[in-house]
């Protein structure tokens, strides 16, 4: 950040306290009110911390009025037109674009790591068969410290180094063999021959019984999720992550508490309900009820995959996202499927009826990801693991950032207390 020497002049109970101002390279201005509390003796109320710095951070800026959103710099959509997942993720960890040798390198070093410990395979097993994937990666990822504890020391850079490999390698395997249990079937061990999404596919799809082709189309889009989720600033599960690695609890439990967060169906489960809202309409005849309904305020019914809370105009990851979704149906069809029927026409419907356009509720990265993985064949229940295993390069290069700040110290948010006052305890035989 950069001090301008501006400050501010807070008025209180006929005091004055100045406030000093920074300047971020983007962004609007910020209040430090660091000493506010020991100066004056109050706090800032912030419920959701939605108007409150957290952090100083170099690494992704989002400016929601203008639909912008960069990765230390580049925009999202030239990064996912013209890169891929695993640059994009080397771009995050170390801040800059890697030179072809860097690049091979860092490809090199995730491959080799992607295979899990082999009694991880026995701690699958204490999981029910109908586990949500989402519970399974919670207790799977936080049980990494107990098979790679030669990777857990966070003062130690070179562990930190190898601990962050391991995350972004492990988690598709994870990921996929959390699938594989669900439905079943045996676990399929990654391919070191395949990049980084076509490998995530042959270890969902692939059955020994017979040879799994993976669609370069089908990988083309995969990548894109991938890349299109990899970060997004310092949201709910990001900031949970930053607030457990302040405690310097483990990076692999720092992942395991980002991953309980995301899953919540406000943050990462926000495309799994696109697809359930999407079965609720059930046939395209039913489009114009659902439509009059998501107009009328009093209807509780709203459309889930309209819209974002942070991009008030459109979302830069969808524009991107809607070309894999059309080279995706084109291949696979949607003759036989009514749900990417309502879908498609669901999404035609909104992009050009007036109120849409006025309230500026477009299609967002979760309506054109949920028609995605639906058209693969993912279940709806696999939609946020898949989520979790890009966002977790971001998490990763967030705690990296984090652990390496001298200015780090534990996350302690304070409160409005409007409980009793004290008062004396009262035997039992006198209520």
């Amino acid at each position: 950040m950069t001090d301008t020497k501006k400050s501010a002049t807070l008025s209180l109970n006929g005091e004055s306290y100045e406030l000093p101002i920074f300047s971020p390279t983007a962004g609007p201005d910020v209040l430090d009110i660091r000493k506010l509390y020991g100066q004056a003796g109050v706090f800032t109320y912030d419920p959701g911390f939605t108007s409150t710095a957290s952090c100083d951070s170099t690494i992704t800026f989002i400016d929601g009025d203008k639909g912008e959103l960069l990765h230390r710099g580049y925009p999202i959509d030239q990064l996912a037109g013209k890169s891929h997942y695993l640059e994009v993720c080397y771009l995050l960890l170390y801040g800059e674009l890697p030179t072809a040798a860097q690049l091979e390198d860092f490809e090199a070093r995730v491959t080799r790591h992607t295979m899990v410990h082999e009694q991880m395979h026995n701690f699958f097993r204490g999981f029910r068969r109908d586990a949500h994937p989402m519970a399974t990666l919670v207790g799977v990822v936080g049980a990494m410290s107990a098979f790679y504890h030669d990777s857990t020391d966070i003062s130690d850079p070179w562990q930190r180094e190898v601990a962050s490999i391991r995350l972004i390698a492990k988690l598709p395997t994870i990921a996929a063999m959390a699938y594989k249990y669900s439905i079943g079937q045996p676990f399929v061990y990654p391919r070191n021959d395949l990049d980084y999404a076509a490998n995530f596919l042959h270890m969902c799809f692939s059955v020994p019984a017979e040879q799994y082709e993976v669609n370069p189309i089908l990988a083309r889009a995969m990548d894109r999720i991938f890349t299109l989720h990899a970060d997004h600033e310092q949201n709910a599960s990001t900031s949970t992550v930053r607030l457990a690695s302040s405690s310097g609890a483990n990076p692999f439990a720092c992942v395991a508490a980002g991953i309980a967060c995301l899953w919540g169906p406000a943050h990462g489960g926000a495309n799994q309900a696109c697809l359930e809202m999407l079965k609720e309409i059930g046939s395209v005849d039913r489009i114009p009820e659902y439509i009059a309904r998501a107009k009328d305020k009093s209807d509780p019914f709203r459309l889930m995959g309209f819209g974002h809370r942070v991009y008030k105009n459109t979302d830069p990851r969808a524009t991107v996202l809607k070309q894999s979704a059309d080279e995706v149906l084109d291949l696979l069809g949607i003759e036989d499927n009514p749900l990417l029927q309502v879908a498609k026409e669901l999404e035609q419907t909104a992009l050009n009826d007036p109120y849409f356009i006025e309230k500026k509720l477009f299609p967002n990265v979760d309506f054109y990801s949920g028609i995605i993985l639906e058209a693969m064949g993912f279940p709806t229940s696999m939609f946020t693991p898949i989520f979790t295993l890009s966002r977790t390069v971001g998490w990763v290069s967030q705690w990296k950032e984090m652990i390496a700040d001298p200015q780090n110290k534990i996350g302690r948010p304070r409160q409005l207390y409007l409980g009793e006052t004290a008062r004396d305890y009262i035997d039992i035989e006198n209520r």
